[in-house]
């Protein structure tokens, strides 16, 4: 029997500085998680959760305004230890792969056990689903979450910056990616009309 495998979509928002002078010291900092297990392709699990920051607990009014959250969610959140506590809890499942849209998930969250001695939660594969989407297309810049759905036409799940409904929407573009690679991996066979050029055989018995 084939050992089970775990996708797990994953999304962070972060704290922000008021404008592009950062504070001394200032680092960004995870304040919502948004989780989706995914196993046999179906939603295993999900979660969410605001997160308090440590080092800058007290959101700058730009963080407020841009990710629609308020204060008291924050500070009423689980700590950033408990977050790395569960994050390790999915992870001891069973095999895992860590799927995220770009590569700042990983690289805040990397940083932020850093800063508070905690050990990383992940020992699988990440893949960052954004450069894949980007190579795969041929594009030359990285594409937004929300601008790739809508390129499939499709629109994506609830409100942008929410972490859950981005981690949906990573979860969605990703099933819509590995399907055209699959395709295209395995062309269909020709149809009798693709085959045989029909204007060189109507020439022939026009003649």
């Amino acid at each position: 029997m084939s050992e089970e495998h775990q996708y797990l979509f994953l999304d962070f928002e972060f704290t922000m500085p008021e404008s592009k002078t950062k504070p001394s010291g200032f680092f960004p900092e995870i304040i919502e998680v948004g989780l989706v297990s995914v196993m046999n392709d179906e939603v295993h699990d999900q979660f969410s959760a605001y997160v308090k920051p440590n080092k800058f607990p007290i959101l700058t009014d730009r963080c407020k305004v841009f990710l629609n959250i308020t204060q008291e969610q924050v500070d009423e959140g689980i700590s950033f230890t408990e977050l790395v506590a569960l994050l390790k809890e999915y992870d001891r499942l069973c095999p895992s792969t860590v799927v995220t849209w770009g590569n700042m998930d990983m690289k805040v969250l990397k940083h932020n056990c850093l800063q508070a001695n905690l050990p990383f939660p992940f020992t699988g594969e990440h893949r960052d689903l954004a450069m894949e989407y980007k190579l795969f297309f041929g594009k030359q810049n990285q594409t937004g979450l929300r601008k790739a759905v809508q390129e499939y036409g499709n629109e994506g799940v609830g409100k942008p910056h929410c972490a859950l409904d981005d981690a949906f929407t990573t979860y969605n573009i990703f099933k819509l990616v590995e399907k055209d690679k699959k395709y295209l991996a395995k062309p269909k066979p020709p149809t009798i009309g693709e085959r045989i050029d029909v204007s060189q055989l109507l020439k022939k018995f026009a003649l």
